[in-house]
């Protein structure tokens, strides 16, 4: 098994790419081991010794470090522990999640929100080792959940406002500002 490893926009946060699926359907996100009790692949991560946060996509793992913490350690610890996990044939998640569908008594203002962050924004951020989840929209504000390589990221306010913020003012009139709640 060759793991391919990337960049991200944010330097604490490191993209795995095992050439396997990760997660069949959705994406997980945890910030601590406790969190992780239905995934081994991330309790596996949790153990090794520096690690914050762990996103699974569809197929990759971002991993985030703490501050004070270097890749030059962590990356082959975090290498022989995705490998080991994946050659022996464990599963990633335990308990099936479930992706929260689209709602039919969604307004249509906010069906073209959930559209354009599925099919515009969701697929950018994945390729940076990210996530963002659709959370609500009142009073012409959108709100929205930042996860993996995107929570914390350095350039993400720059991603939200210059970025998303415009996109979808410009497609749904009624938006006025988009926000992130961690």
């Amino acid at each position: 098994m060759f793991i391919q490893t990337e960049a991200t926009p944010n330097p604490l946060t490191l993209k795995f790419n095992p050439g396997v699926p990760v997660m069949e359907t959705g994406t997980a996100f945890y910030t601590n081991a406790a969190d992780a009790k239905d995934s081994p692949l991330a309790e596996t991560l949790f153990a090794v010794d520096g690690v914050t946060a762990i996103f699974l996509g569809s197929d990759f793992i971002t991993v985030t470090k703490k501050e004070n913490e270097s890749w030059e350690t962590l990356k082959p610890l975090l290498l022989t522990s995705i490998m080991d996990h994946f050659v022996a044939g464990k599963p990633v998640i335990t308990v099936k999640k479930t992706i929260a569908a689209a709602d039919e008594n969604d307004s249509d203002v906010v069906k073209h929100i959930k559209e354009l962050i599925e099919t515009r924004v969701r697929p950018a951020v994945a390729q940076d080792g990210g996530d963002i989840i659709f959370l609500g929209f009142a009073d012409g504000i959108v709100t929205l959940e930042l996860h993996g390589a995107c929570s914390g990221c350095p350039s993400s306010t720059a991603t939200l406002k210059g970025g998303i913020e415009n996109m979808l003012k410009h497609y749904v009139p009624e938006v006025i500002a988009v926000e992130a709640v961690m």
